[in-house]
């Protein structure tokens, strides 16, 4: 009973904040993101005559709250598939975590979709998105990938996450490495004090429409733009919350101005921040070499990214 999956970590374009239900990870709000490749997520886990449960993530072992979350899914799957062994989970990032780059919808969608196909469940990547959202909420559209939405739904079953676009769409994804440790469950507590977070619910679902039908049309300028002016009022609501905090670091201003330079100038490129400093850098895919290069002489360190795929299963077993 051992499976392995790869996952790719997402960018928020309508990105989520704040959760109407923390132990369901249910959102106030559908949510719509891209998955970058070849940044990715690999677990394996294996049910078996283990004495407890033991997670590793990047050669960690994991405790306490990081467990939990990892027992969330695993616990899920254990229920439906009527298994009572414990179990051992090993997960690598080929990418740095905990700054910004989505690790968590990665790692936990990677997970789910393992655990699943070793408890030998027959379920569709949407329904498993239902599972990965347990550990995180991002998951959901990790496990789905390519230009996926996560709906927020009512309850468990409503809330899942389903793909609008896939891989074969191709955008020009940087990504400006700003290492600052963050912590996403906190922000999302702190941003319900926002004066401005009833505001946001209000704006939110009519860019939704707008973006989707940004990417149905395949327009990677309208795409840029939306998502450059969500990641601004996203992160207002965060600083203005009840921690007012700001996770934004002087490279982040630094490369938001780069940005709005390289634009005045001809050339198509639009930031993106999710909850972390590290910014998004998006643009066609013709440009990305010309964008790299700017941003790597300002500075910066960058991932070269592109639209990932969807959750698969891997024969490749890290034990």
């Amino acid at each position: 009973m051992k499976s392995s999956a790869m996952a790719y970590p997402i960018q928020g374009l309508i990105k989520y904040h704040g959760l109407k239900d923390e132990q369901l990870r249910l959102p106030y709000h559908d949510s719509i993101s891209v998955s970058t490749s070849p940044t990715a997520s690999h677990t394996t886990i294996e049910f078996g005559d283990f004495e407890e449960d033991v997670a590793e993530v990047d050669s960690r072992t994991l405790t306490g709250r990081e467990l939990e979350r990892v027992l969330s899914v695993v616990d899920v799957v254990r229920a439906r598939a009527s298994i009572e062994d414990h179990f051992r989970m090993v997960s690598k990032n080929n990418f740095p975590s905990n700054v910004g780059l989505g690790s968590s919808a990665s790692g936990f969608a990677a997970l789910a979709v393992a655990s699943c196909d070793a408890a030998k469940l027959d379920l569709s990547l949407e329904q498993i998105s239902i599972i990965a959202r347990r550990g995180a909420g991002s998951a959901s559209r990790s496990v789905t990938g390519g230009f996926s939405r996560w709906k927020a739904g009512h309850d468990d079953e409503e809330s899942y996450s389903y793909q609008i676009a896939s891989e074969d769409f191709e955008m020009g994804i940087l990504v400006a490495l700003i290492p600052a440790f963050k912590y996403t469950e906190n922000a999302h507590r702190s941003v319900l004090g926002s004066p401005f977070f009833h505001s946001r619910l209000a704006y939110v679902h009519g860019a939704l429409s707008e973006m989707e039908n940004a990417i149905t049309k395949r327009d990677i300028d309208r795409i840029g733009m939306l998502a450059e002016r969500d990641s601004l009022i996203l992160h207002g609501i965060t600083m203005t919350g009840i921690d007012e905090t700001i996770l934004w670091r002087p490279e982040t201003v630094k490369v938001i101005l780069e940005v709005r330079k390289m634009r005045s100038e001809g050339v198509p490129a639009y930031f993106s921040i999710d909850t972390g400093a590290t910014v998004y850098v998006n643009t066609h895919p013709e440009h990305i070499a010309e964008v790299e290069t700017r941003l790597k002489d300002a500075g910066l360190e960058i991932i070269r990214c592109g639209v990932g795929g969807e959750s698969r299963l891997t024969d490749d077993h890290l034990f």
